[in-house]
């Protein structure tokens, strides 16, 4: 069937597959620089997961704290990330964050205020100043109305609702991609030099997530099989605060904003439990006392409140909590910001998480405090890639985002992924099109390359066996939610291996029905290729980490190890078999060492 299946083609010097902040932000720059890009986006433009982004974009501006600046920025982050990160990558972030910004202001982005009229900034966890600016709890929908009307208003081809299924490669060089339009299944090649992708996270591998439905892992698993490495896999975040009812709506996101704005978290006996949870490693910064706390937010002179520790310390701790009997009534902590905030403030701030709660759970944040809990957010790591250049080790393949590895560490401090993403996004596409500018001679798409391509994509319907997508899909995310959740133990990570290799097995014999057109069992029987991928990456990088370190957290090794926190776990795929390495983090210069002293 597929030898004479017609598909149409398309060519560009370059190819961005993903359309959120750091997928637009690439194209506007490739653009920038005098070469043909097109954007490719597996759903429609506007609606990618960037949006849910709420509570702001992490730069040290200093609007709100004067003392506040780059360096300050930088050794939060690194602390944040268990010192895992990559230092250049944080280094970058932490100085050009701001000039990011700015550039959204000056394309039309409309920030919140403050008094003298500069952009204004909210506290967050692990940042030591108010550091996110914000639109309410709306900013990452700002952000992608401000960069797509850029994107647009600069006439870059935009290829909408096209899933991406393989990259194509001239030798060792990426040469473009084969995929299908979801409306009509029609068959798709893009002849391309370089390739960008920013295609988001992997959380819909999980059963309870904040993800939408897009975050199956998709550019991660693309880069897999290019021959592009991957690090940091076991690093998975479980944001502290998901909603847990009603059920239909378990796991979606309640922003950190709430308590960047003064919420708190309090157990069933009204008790606010986190002054129990600080770790040793932030003493010496964290208030351990109510009073100071709350002081916290008027003068910084004050330690910070433990309720914005970093996420993977709030998360183990609402896990304990529950665990421990004193959860909420449907298994989660209670936050409470009605009795901090009035009304008014509350609404001013948060309008977006007084209209989440009211319509979907009849609770008036106003007048009652919300039932929330950990809800699997973010993958810290993905594709490696140089911190400059944002480049893979597959030339002309780049990756910008939540796609690619190395800028987090451990653990991603909130509003961070937001200036990760124009920060990296940024320079992904400026030097994706530096080297389609420097390309020797002709890329060649070989037709039976596509060819191949084709026929993966359309095995599905030509399969004789009975398996259902959906009943592998909600197996899978079972078996990573209790298996390779928030807390791991060795037994439960190798029994996850069998039944990932158990659930392989039964993909080869999914058979789907109907025909192409917007057939959804068929979508997701090809987005199971990439969700088993990460999965598999995932707990082969969690089994290798023998230790407890960010967003991974080994029950039988709970102490971190030094030798392992200066090591990357690098996993790669050689034919068709998944392999770890370990292998050291760069050395980080004396002076910015110096940054990451104890605060005095």
């Amino acid at each position: 069937m597929a030898a004479n299946e017609s598909y149409e083609t398309h060519e560009y010097d370059v190819i961005v597959i993903g359309a959120g902040g750091a997928g637009l932000r690439a194209a506007i720059e490739a653009s920038a620089a005098g070469v043909k890009t097109a954007l490719i986006c597996k759903s429609l433009l506007g609606k990618a997961h960037t949006v849910m982004a709420e509570g702001g974009i992490a730069a040290a501006m200093g609007n709100v704290w004067k003392e506040d600046n780059w360096q300050v920025h930088f050794r939060d982050t690194m602390r944040g990330g268990k010192m895992l990160n990559n230092w250049r990558m944080a280094q970058l972030h932490a100085m050009e964050s701001p000039d990011r910004v700015l550039e959204l202001e000056e394309w039309g982005a409309l920030f919140d205020r403050t008094k003298d009229g500069l952009i204004s900034q909210r506290d967050f966890g692990g940042h030591r100043y108010a550091r996110l600016a914000h639109v309410g709890d709306r900013t990452g929908l700002e952000m992608i109305r401000t960069l797509q009307q850029h994107a647009v208003h600069k006439g870059i081809d935009v290829h909408m609702e096209c899933n991406i299924q393989r990259l194509l490669k001239d030798g060792d060089k990426v040469c473009g991609a084969v995929g299908y339009w979801r409306p009509s299944g029609k068959l798709v090649a893009f002849k391309a030099k370089a390739v960008v992708l920013a295609t988001g996270g992997v959380g819909k591998a999980w059963k309870f997530t904040s993800n939408s439905w897009e975050s199956t892992g998709d550019g991660i698993t693309l880069g897999l099989d290019a021959g592009a490495d991957l690090i940091d896999m076991e690093c998975i975040q479980f944001h502290p605060t998901g909603m847990v009812w009603p059920t239909s709506v378990r796991g979606l996101l309640v922003t950190e904003g709430v308590r960047g704005d003064g919420g708190t978290l309090k157990n069933s006996e009204g008790t606010r439990f986190m002054f129990n949870y600080i770790p040793e490693y932030f003493k010496s910064e964290t208030a351990d006392n109510e009073k100071e706390a709350d002081a916290w937010y008027d003068d910084k002179k004050n330690r910070r409140t433990p309720d914005l520790l970093p996420r993977d310390e709030v998360a183990r701790a609402i896990n304990a909590e529950v665990k421990a009997g004193r959860g909420s009534p449907h298994g989660g902590v209670f936050l409470d910001i009605c009795t901090r905030r009035s009304p008014d403030y509350i609404q001013k701030r948060l309008p977006s998480m007084y209209h989440q709660f009211k319509e979907l759970a009849g609770v008036d944040i106003t007048k009652e405090p919300m039932e929330v809990g950990p809800t699997c957010h973010y993958i810290m790591g993905g594709i490696r890639v140089n911190a400059d250049t944002a480049a893979t080790c597959v030339p002309g393949l780049f990756a910008a985002g939540e796609v690619a590895g190395g800028m987090h560490g451990a653990n991603r401090l909130g509003g961070n992924s937001l200036s990760d993403l124009i920060v990296f996004g940024r320079r992904a596409g400026l030097y994706a099109a530096e080297y389609v500018k420097g390309l020797k001679g002709k890329v060649t798409v070989d037709p039976g390359a596509v060819k191949a391509a084709i026929s993966e994509l359309l095995s599905p319907f030509e399969r004789t066996g009975g398996e259902n997508p959906y009943a592998i899909h909600a197996d899978l995310q079972e078996c990573m939610q209790s298996l390779v959740g928030i807390i791991r133990t060795e037994g439960e990570l190798r029994k996850a291996l069998e039944e990932i290799a158990v659930l392989r097995q039964r993909l080869t014999r999914v058979k789907v029905d109907g025909g192409r057109e917007f057939n959804p069992g068929w979508h997701l029987a090809l987005d199971l290729h990439s969700m088993l991928s990460v999965s598999e990456a995932t707990t082969l990088g969690a089994i290798a980490r023998k230790e407890s370190r960010g967003g991974h957290t080994r029950d039988d090794y709970p102490m971190a190890d030094d030798r392992l926190g200066k090591i990357n776990m690098v996993i790669r795929k050689r034919a068709e078999q998944f392999a770890v390495t370990e292998e050291s983090l760069p050395e980080m210069p004396d002076d910015l060492k110096a940054l990451l002293q104890e605060r005095k």
